[in-house]
């Protein structure tokens, strides 16, 4: 069974800060458990940086996420996004 790993949630961290042009961070400075959206991250973000967010994964890593619902929860925070790619590798296998 694949798991998270910590080159996987620097990979999605890289791929956000360069979709969205953030300069300034690295990407150990982003929290891997809080959420995204709302200030308690050092990234801060909004709507419209949440779809750029959606289609840069969906273009990296070949996979649609159509259910907005799910989307929401999907990129929640970098672990919630590493784990669903976990989970759609798996069912890819």
């Amino acid at each position: 069974m694949n798991q998270v790993t910590e080159e996987l949630r620097t990979e999605i961290k890289n791929l956000i800060m360069e979709t969205l042009g953030i300069t300034g961070l690295k990407p150990e400075d982003i929290d891997n458990d809080k959420p995204m959206f709302g200030g308690e991250n050092t990234l801060t973000l909004d709507s419209v940086d949440a779809l750029e967010i959606i289609m840069a994964i969906q273009r990296k890593y070949n996979l649609r996420i159509a259910d907005q619902n799910l989307a929401r929860s999907v990129i929640y925070s970098i672990n919630t996004i590493a784990e669903f790619l976990v989970k759609e590798r798996e069912k890819q296998s």
